[in-house]
């Protein structure tokens, strides 16, 4: 069973290189990234996982991002992502290990969470595309891959945009 500590625990020149190895340094350049521009990580909502020797294997961050509709009204959302676990233990629990600790920090009455990923994958927390075919992002997205977990869609708008969660959108 891995070892879950708070992802501010760890060196984050370390956790850049995991993403890099995982991801590639390319990945910055991803939609993902330009929807949560300018943001910090939500600490109480980010983790990482470490192996049997106490080394870094995984990580789960979050973000505040913000769901605008056309007239200009935001739905606070979490925005899940990157996860990542090192090639060498993939498929050994730890995303299981990661999302179960996020779902204990969210407790109940959390705001939906969003992330773009694997619809096999992420079905099996909770995610799916049900929703979000119309949601625009600041950047080019598989529509399929565009999941949420937490909330009934049709709390959501069905047409809005993705971006930061920032003050100066209140």
């Amino acid at each position: 069973m891995p070892a879950i500590i708070p992802l501010d625990s760890v060196d984050p020149v370390m956790v850049e290189q995991l993403l890099d190895r995982v991801f590639g340094p390319e990945r910055a350049a991803r939609t993902a990234y330009r929807i949560r521009e300018g943001l910090e990580p939500l600490a109480g909502l980010s983790f990482a996982a470490l192996d049997d020797e106490d080394m870094l294997a995984a990580t789960i961050q979050c973000w505040p991002i913000a769901l605008t509709d056309p007239r200009g009204k935001t739905c606070p959302l979490i925005m899940v992502g990157p996860v990542a676990v090192v090639p060498e233990v993939q498929g050994q629990g730890y995303g299981r290990a990661l999302f179960a600790a996020l779902a204990d920090a969210l407790g109940e009455g959390a705001p939906p969470q969003v992330l773009i990923g694997d619809p096999e994958y992420y079905g099996r927390f909770g995610y799916s595309d049900r929703g979000t075919m119309n949601w625009d992002t600041p950047g080019p997205v598989e529509r399929h891959r565009l999941l949420v977990r937490g909330a009934d869609p049709a709390v959501l708008p069905s047409h809005a945009m993705l971006g930061p969660w920032r003050a100066d959108l209140l």
